[in-house]
């Protein structure tokens, strides 16, 4: 690439270009104050990809700054503020776009009052753009400065700047610098070892289907597959009858300049699964991907999928992470996806992209089905995951894919695409009815393009034993089981209140009095020292039910199906543990699911998230399989319980019993699960109290070193938890160092989500 270099005359800069990389280093010191680069391009700017201002700078300040530039007329343009000395500025762009545009560059130093009503005119422009007041900014600085300060005043100014559509500032802050520390350190060097560690180097077919293409999107996905690291791939395009002479011409342009480029041009528009399947009869791959024409691949994306095909047994069906291209050609939401997850898999297609499948397995299930447009990605996955077992499903825990934001996106609009939702259902009841599932209902969820499935309860129904420890504390103990018996829609159930050592009378005559009045609740003393497994077991053994469910005293129920949802999910031959939606009592989530790890063994996932948020990807409203779920609300067959020991008695009296018990299940074949379906509230540990004297304290240090010393490296790795997240909390919040714990967790409760300031 020629680089123009176009350097102001009132500071002198040396610049050295590399890959994907621009460094401009001063010739002498800077200063602090404001700066304003001006970025000219000659070529089509819109092929730029997350075009970013890296600023390192002296002083207490020395962490690198990731900025976003912004697109104007002339190309490029960011105001930033040094608060020290500029070492380098470091412009990033994709190796892509750097090889097809030429770039002149101008920094100056500017004053504070340019800058400033320079970011303010900005915002406003952008605002009209949107529909919005353009004045707004203006009188909100005003108002911000005489309540908040000129520092507080500026800060929210340079947020509202560098705020991209709706993406959080201090978020999208975080991925840039996730990208710059995880993606940055690939060289050509490394690539080629990468590449010659491989013992198989099979071809991989992409398969695109194009319809009236923007023309610049779809000459940017032809070159970020012709720009792979890994050479070995076909690209299998259909056009399904565009009718656009200079959309044919392109196509022809561009596979005279690659043979590994295969057209067809269909005379009948039908649809992008017709479509995508005339590209498929182009395939001779030993494996096939899906590329949209207005979406990349990244770098190195199939140089990852080959690297993950050489495992052994070697994977049939593959999926990776991905991200969003937004309108200012900037890396967004990033998706770090859980593992193979087939319950999550119907209630939501969180597989998406990158799909990589067996050639000959795409062949086996006879490729997309036509009528399912808009779900077709999402009816495939059903079909080809369902000849598989779990070890042939492989995902990468890399970005692979970046989705384009557009005006007709998905990516963007969700809810402009209703027909999606149909054909998933559709998807969905066809794959009970070739599993001969006749009786399972599938209906739309909480959320758009979101599912929920109803699995039938046998009939009759069977008998659940519901094992509630208490001691004392009667009101609690009256309020869970008031609850239960009151709003409860599912009958048949016993009650059995195992009472350790309670001494109250208040208490003594309530449980005398309950067992004579109710046929189905009996009261069983314990009168040894507390200990929680021991306690459920001792429940567990005198138990008539077939299904066991573990409740503490301090639950309470909200929805009346919570019984008969926990209950339809147990009942299923390949499910273990079913875990239920816990708030605190101020409507907070209390427990999401367990994610191990967390904290140094386990935490509680979105716990304090507001209890109407959706979560991460919408996780807080779907039924999915987890690790491992609460006692405090548990369901499982009384077989499966009895098969694994039950709780650990000896080494888990009180703490992370009920995460050894799920990943005793695990390890035994099943599947834990978590549904938000089924929704109580938890007054957590009303009657045991809290770690807070040295004698419990030493007891659960003992407990969190047999968990570390037995389950090791499983806590570290949760595979329905992406290994980019972090391990400080259960937020699933981006890590840019994942902390890999070995020291005991602290005895405090886990720290809460910090928040990444960038400026």
């Amino acid at each position: 690439m020629d680089l123009v270099k176009q350097w102001s005359r009132q500071q002198s800069w040396c610049q050295e270009a590399s890959k994907g990389e621009i460094n401009m280093t001063p010739v002498r010191a800077t200063g602090a104050g404001w700066f304003e680069l001006v970025i000219s391009l000659q070529g089509d700017p819109l092929v730029l990809i997350n075009p970013t201002l890296v600023l390192y700078e002296d002083g207490q300040n020395s962490s690198p700054r990731f900025i976003p530039l912004s697109f104007v007329e002339e190309g490029l343009r960011v105001i930033f503020h040094a608060f020290g000395s500029i070492r380098r500025l470091s412009l990033r762009l994709s190796h892509e776009a750097m090889s097809v545009v030429q770039l002149s560059l101008d920094i100056r130093k500017r004053s504070a009052i340019y800058a400033q009503w320079s970011i303010m005119r900005f915002i406003s422009q952008r605002d009209r753009m949107h529909g919005i007041d353009p004045s707004r900014i203006y009188r909100k600085s005003h108002v911000r400065y005489k309540k908040h300060g000129y520092a507080g005043y500026l800060q929210r100014l340079l947020k509202e700047y560098h705020l991209a559509d709706t993406h959080v500032s201090s978020e999208e802050d975080l991925y840039q610098a996730w990208i710059a520390r995880n993606e940055a350190a690939a060289t050509a060097e490394s690539r080629q070892k990468r590449l010659a560690a491989l013992a198989w180097r099979p071809c991989i077919s992409v398969v695109m289907a194009s319809w009236r293409s923007d023309l610049r999107w779809l000459k940017a996905a032809i070159r970020s597959v012709k720009s792979q690291s890994y050479p070995h791939w076909e690209l299998c395009i259909a056009d399904d009858a565009s009718c656009m002479p200079e959309l044919v011409r392109l196509l022809q342009q561009e596979r005279a300049l690659d043979s590994r480029l295969k057209l067809v041009f269909r005379p009948i528009n039908g649809h992008i699964s017709a479509a995508q399947n005339s590209a498929l009869e182009l395939a001779v791959g030993d494996y096939v991907t899906f590329l949209d024409h207005d979406d990349l691949l990244a770098h190195d994306a199939l140089l990852h999928v080959v690297e993950a095909l050489q495992a052994t047994p070697r994977p049939r069906f593959l999926y990776s992470d991905e991200d969003k291209i937004d309108g200012l050609g900037r890396r967004v939401n990033p998706h770090f996806k859980s593992g193979w997850n087939p319950d999550l898999l119907l209630s939501q297609n969180y597989i998406t992209h990158l799909m990589v499948a067996e050639r000959a397995l795409v062949q086996a299930v006879g490729g997309f089905r036509e009528g399912l447009d808009g779900s077709q990605d999402h009816d495939l996955a059903l079909r080809l995951t369902e000849r598989l077992t779990p070890d042939a499903i492989v995902h990468i825990p890399h970005i692979l894919y970046h989705w384009r934001i557009t005006a007709d996106s998905t990516a963007l609009h969700a809810d402009a695409k209703t027909y999606t939702e149909e054909a998933s259902l559709k998807a969905l009841r066809d794959y009970f009815e070739r599993l001969g599932q006749h009786d399972v209902a599938v209906e739309t969820g909480a959320l758009l393009n979101t599912y929920r499935v109803r699995y039938p309860v046998p009939k009759p129904a069977p008998l659940v034993s519901l094992l509630i420890p208490t001691r004392d504390e009667l009101k609690v103990l009256e309020l869970c089981i008031v609850s239960i018996l009151a709003k409860t829609s599912y009958r048949n159930y016993e009650i059995l209140i195992l009472d350790n050592g309670s001494v109250e009378h208040e208490t003594l005559a309530y449980l005398e009095q309950i067992q004579a009045l109710l046929p189905n609740v009996r009261v069983l003393r314990y009168d040894h020292p507390f200990n929680y497994s021991a306690i459920n077991n001792f429940g567990a053994a005198h138990a008539k039910g077939s299904i066991l469910g573990l409740i503490n005293n301090d639950i309470e129920v909200i929805n009346p199906d919570w019984l008969g949802e926990m209950v339809s999910h147990a009942c299923r031959e390949e499910v273990g543990c079913v875990g239920a939606k816990l708030y605190f009592p101020d409507g907070t989530i209390q427990h999401g699911g367990v994610i191990l790890g967390v904290g140094g063994v386990a935490g509680h996932a979105h716990k304090n998230f507001a209890g109407d948020a959706h979560g991460y990807f919408s996780r807080l409203k779907l039924v999915q399989n987890l690790s491992a779920v609460t006692c405090a609300c548990l369901v499982v067959r009384k077989a499966v319980y009895e098969q694994v020991g039950g709780l650990d008695e000896e080494h888990l009296k009180v703490a992370f019993n009920d995460v050894d018990f799920c990943l005793k299940v695990r390890a035994a074949g099943y599947r834990n699960l978590w549904t938000p379906y089924a929704e109580l509230f938890h007054h957590e540990s009303k009657s045991r109290g809290h770690e807070d004297t040295p004698e419990k304290q030493a007891r659960f240090q003992r407990e969190v070193a047999w968990m570390l010393a037995t389950w090791g490296e499983q806590l570290q790795h949760d595979p329905y938890y992406n290994p980019n997240l972090t391990l400080e909390h259960a937020g699933f919040s981006l890590s840019l160092y994942r902390t890999q714990h070995t020291a005991l967790m602290s005895l405090s409760t886990q720290p809460e989500p910090g928040i990444v300031e960038a400026l």
